[in-house]
C-alpha cells in the first residue's frame, strides 16, 4: 500500500512539473496557427479515423455561424445547386431553403413550381420527406437536396410545420422541371394600368421587364403595378438596372458601406425610359434584398408608392469567395443603404441565427401582419425622401406607404388540405386533359377564358368528390368560406394549363386585398399625388 501511494504521489509531481514547464514556455499563437494545430491534433490522435475535408468544412461553417445570419459556406455540389436558379434550369420540388438552424426553413417557393402549386409557403419548416426525418439531423444542404429531389413526375410526401397551425401539414408534391423566369405575369389590369409580377432578380430580369412593359404600352398602359410580393431577391445589378429605367439622371439607387470595403454608390448616368408612368409597388413580409433595394429607391426618390406590409429586412451584402475545388464562402462584407440613408437590414445578434429565423413568427404573434398600429417606428431612425421630404423609417425592411393587412378570410383547413394533398392541382390537370380541344375552341384566347369561363355546380361537386377520394373530409362551413377563392384558383390553374403560366394570377388577383388596393390607388390621381407629397398612410407610434 505504501509503495502504491508513493508511486501515485511521484506521478502527480511529474505531471505538475511537466505542466509547469509548458506554462513557463507558453507563447501566444495566431488564430490560424491555433486552427492548424487543432486540426493536426485531431487527425493525429483522435480515437477514430477522421475525414479531413468534412472537419474543415464544419470548422468553416462554425466560424461563419458566429457572425451574421447570411454569411455561409457551401461545398461544390451545394454551390452549383444554389446558383442554378439565377443562371439556368434545374429540376426538383421548387423551393429555396435555409438549413442553418437545423431545420429546412422555406425561404421562397419558385413561382409556378411544384411546391407553390400545393400550397407550401415561405416560412414553412419541412420536418420529414417520405420516410426520411430531416429536422434535427444537422444534414448538409447536399444531403437535403438528395432527399427532396428525384425524377420528374415522382412524388414526395412532405410533413411541414407552419406558424399558427398546431399540427403538422402533409403535402404531396410531384417533382417537375422548375421554371426559371423573372417575370411570372404581365397583363392589363384595366384600360390604362398594367401589372407585372417579378419573382426574382436574375441575370435577365431587366430585359424581361422591358419586354413586358413594351408589350403593355402597345395595349395602352400608362400606369404600372410592380408586384414584388414573396420575391426573395437575387442579383444587386438586376435591381439597380431595373430601378434605373424609372428614375432620372443623377438619381441615387442604393449605396453599400462596410468596414473593409470603400463605400460604393450606384447613381444613374442617364434618364430612364419609364419616367412618365405612375408606379405602385406591391410588397410583403417575404420581399427581400434586391426587392427592398428597388422599393427603397423608388420610395426615397419620390418616384412611386409602396403598398402591402413591411418587407423582410435583408440588407447585408454577401460577396462570393470561390475556392478552387468549387466550394464557396458567401461572406457579408457591407450593408445596403437606401438613397435617404436608411439601413435595410433588420436587427440581429451575432451567432443567434435561430432567433433571427423566428422573426416572422414574432411578427405573427405581435399582430404586425394584421394591424398598422402594431408597427412601432423609432424616431431616431426617421429619414426623409429626397424630393418631397416625406418621413420614412429605417431599422429593418421597407415600410409601405399604404399598409394592407394579411388576408386570411378565404383560408380554411378544408381548402388547405385540398391543396396540400394535390387535389386541386390534379383536378385541374385532369379536366384540361379531358377537355382541352373543346376549351380552346370555345375560348380561343386567354382573355376570353378569363372573362367568360364559369365553373359550374357540377364541377364543384366533382372537386369535392375528388377530395373525399383522397380522404379530405368535406366540411360545408369551411367550403363556403373558401369557395370563392378556390373557384378563382381553379379558373387560374385551368387558364395557366391552357395558355401560359402568368394567366393564373389574372383570375386570382381580383380577390387579393393588396392587389385591389394597388389598383385603386394608382387610378386615384388625387390620392396618389397626395400620398406622394405628404407621406405614409401609416401613422408611426409616438
Amino acid at each position: 500500500m505504501t509503495r502504491k501511494i508513493l508511486y501515485t504521489l511521484t506521478l502527480a509531481i511529474v505531471c505538475i512539473a511537466a505542466a509547469t514547464d509548458i506554462y513557463a514556455q507558453r507563447r501566444e499563437l495566431t488564430p490560424d496557427q491555433k486552427l492548424r494545430m487543432a486540426q493536426a491534433l485531431i487527425q493525429s490522435y483522435y480515437v477514430e479515423d477522421v475525414d479531413g475535408q468534412q472537419l474543415t468544412d464544419e470548422a468553416i461553417k462554425a466560424m461563419l455561424k458566429t457572425l451574421d445570419p447570411h454569411s455561409s459556406y457551401t461545398d461544390a455540389d451545394e454551390t452549383k445547386e444554389l446558383t442554378q436558379p439565377l443562371e439556368g434550369k434545374f429540376s426538383g420540388i421548387g423551393i429555396q431553403f435555409n438549413a442553418a438552424t437545423d431545420t429546412v426553413y422555406v425561404i421562397q417557393t419558385v413561382s409556378g413550381g411544384p411546391s407553390e402549386k400545393v400550397g407550401i409557403r415561405p416560412g414553412d419548416r419541412i420536418i420529414a420527406a417520405d420516410d426520411s426525418i430531416i429536422a434535427g439531423r444537422k444534414l448538409p444542404n447536399s444531403a437535403i437536396l438528395k432527399i427532396l429531389r428525384g425524377e420528374k413526375g415522382s412524388k414526395v410526401r412532405l410533413k411541414v410545420k407552419r406558424a399558427g397551425v398546431p399540427e403538422l401539414i402533409e403535402f404531396v408534391v410531384t417533382r417537375d422541371d422548375i421554371p426559371i423566369h423573372s417575370v411570372d405575369a404581365a397583363y392589363m389590369a384595366n384600360d390604362s394600368t398594367g401589372y407585372i409580377r417579378v419573382s426574382r432578380f436574375a441575370e435577365d430580369t431587366a430585359n424581361e421587364v422591358a419586354e413586358a412593359v413594351e408589350k403593355l404600352r402597345k395595349n395602352g398602359m400608362r400606369n404600372l403595378i410592380i408586384d414584388l410580393q414573396d420575391n426573395g431577391g437575387g442579383y444587386l445589378g438586376a435591381a439597380v438596372e431595373l430601378a434605373s429605367e424609372f428614375l432620372s439622371k443623377g438619381d441615387p439607387v442604393v449605396y453599400t458601406k462596410g468596414l473593409h470595403s470603400a463605400p460604393a454608390y450606384f447613381n444613374l448616368e442617364k434618364d430612364g425610359k419609364y419616367r412618365d408612368m405612375r408606379v405602385v409597388v406591391m410588397v410583403n413580409q417575404y420581399s427581400a434584398s434586391a426587392s427592398e433595394i428597388l422599393s427603397g429607391a423608388l420610395q426615397d426618390n419620390d418616384r412611386g408608392l409602396i403598398v402591402g406590409r413591411r418587407t423582410f429586412g435583408k440588407g447585408l451584402v454577401q460577396r462570393p469567395f470561390p475556392f478552387p475545388d468549387g466550394s464557396m464562402i458567401r461572406l457579408t462584407t457591407a450593408r445596403y443603404y437606401t438613397p435617404s440613408g436608411r439601413s435595410i437590414q433588420k436587427h440581429y445578434e451575432k451567432g443567434q441565427g435561430e432567433e433571427y429565423m423566428l422573426d416572422m413568427l414574432n411578427r405573427y404573434k405581435s399582430g404586425e401582419l394584421w394591424s398598422a398600429n402594431s408597427i412601432h417606428q423609432v424616431d431616431s431612425l426617421r429619414y426623409e425622401t429626397l424630393h418631397n421630404h416625406r418621413p420614412v423609417y429605417g431599422g429593418g425592411g421597407i415600410m409601405p406607404d399604404v399598409f394592407v393587412p394579411v388576408d386570411t378570410m378565404f383560408f380554411s383547413p378544408y381548402y388547405r388540405d385540398l391543396n396540400a394533398k394535390g387535389v386541386i392541382n390534379q383536378f385541374c390537370l385532369n379536366y384540361v386533359d379531358a377537355n382541352r380541344e373543346k376549351l380552346i375552341k370555345e375560348y380561343p384566347t386567354e382573355d376570353t377564358f378569363i372573362e367568360h369561363f364559369e365553373i359550374t355546380p357540377e364541377l364543384e361537386q366533382q372537386l369535392i368528390a375528388a377530395g373525399t377520394k383522397e380522404k379530405v373530409e368535406f366540411n360545408e362551413e369551411q367550403w363556403l368560406r373558401s369557395r370563392d377563392y378556390v373557384l378563382a384558383v381553379i379558373k387560374g390553374l385551368l387558364s395557366r394549363d391552357l395558355y401560359e403560366d402568368g394567366s393564373a394570377l389574372r383570375a386570382i388577383n381580383p380577390l387579393i386585398p393588396d392587389y385591389r388596393e394597388a389598383l385603386e390607388l394608382i387610378n386615384d390621381t388625387e390620392r396618389y399625388n397626395k400620398l406622394l407629397r405628404a407621406g405614409s398612410a401609416i401613422n408611426p407610434a409616438k
